[in-house]
């Protein structure tokens, strides 16, 4: 049995890795995965998120946005500066964002427009610099795809999406869906991985967050998400392995051989 695994979606920048990163991501590397796409989701994590990619080169991949949750504490001098970066390092960053909309954090009316302010202006970057954009929808997934329709978005991953109503509209759009741990207790997020065609989907693993019992997460708990898809789809782990794998390449253009 061939292992193919991709984490889409995961913050090798957070300190809950600064004592062991290179450890971790070597774990990975013995554990079977294939690549490692890390999530810089605050301005000042720009350029350790470069280091870590330029260190793992052509392991480890990068995307690159401001987390809608951290809009209050985030300028826009900081968001220019950032759009400005991944402008200049276009060859180093496989997709924007994360970004979007987070009603779950953000509950003040004035701070979700600020939101949409900084999203439609990530939405707008993805499209000048031609890259996939990644996509944080907490709370707010009729918003965040109202906004993303009239904004003409096309190339959109919908990260940990879990509005299960709206899963055969993402899927209408041509969009992709990343999933991770949070299928083995989230009734919503079991029926989003039931409903979206397997083509449509890509594991990740939100690591550091997530893991079990409160513990770290790191990206080979990738296994364990695969698995609970395959179960969940009834089909073999081996299927799930192969097609998200392929999914995330394709998605991010991540230019690997997975030998599938």
């Amino acid at each position: 049995m061939v292992i193919s695994l991709i984490d889409s979606h995961c913050h090798l920048e957070q300190k809950d890795f600064s004592q062991d990163r290179d450890m971790v991501i070597e774990k990975c590397r013995l554990e079977g995965l294939k690549a490692i796409v890390t999530c810089c989701a605050h301005p000042r994590d720009f350029d350790l998120t470069m280091q870590i990619v330029e260190k793992h080169k052509g392991f480890v991949f990068a995307t690159v946005g401001s987390h809608p949750e951290y809009v209050k504490e985030v300028s826009n001098d900081q968001i220019e500066a950032l759009i400005r970066k991944i402008i200049q390092n276009g060859s180093k960053i496989n997709a924007v964002g994360e970004a979007g909309l987070d009603y779950y954090w953000i509950r003040e009316e004035l701070w979700r427009q600020k939101q949409k302010e900084e999203f439609a202006q990530f939405i707008h970057l993805a499209q000048e610099v031609k890259k996939p954009l990644v996509v944080h929808a907490r709370d707010s997934a009729p918003d965040a795809l109202n906004f993303l329709e009239q904004e003409g978005a096309e190339r959109v991953l919908m990260h940990m999406f879990g509005a299960n109503h709206l899963t055969k509209r993402v899927v209408e759009n041509g969009w992709n869906i990343s999933l991770n741990t949070i299928v083995l207790r989230s009734k919503r997020h079991r029926k989003v991985a039931r409903d979206t065609p397997l083509e449509k989907i890509l594991l990740e693993t939100d690591s550091p967050w997530l893991g079990d019992s409160g513990r770290r997460n790191d990206p080979t708990s990738i296994k364990i998400v695969a698995k609970e898809i395959a179960e969940i789809k009834k089909i073999d782990l081996q299927e799930v392995w192969t097609a998200c794998a392929r999914n995330a390449m394709n998605f991010f253009g991540l230019p690997i051989s997975l030998r599938l």
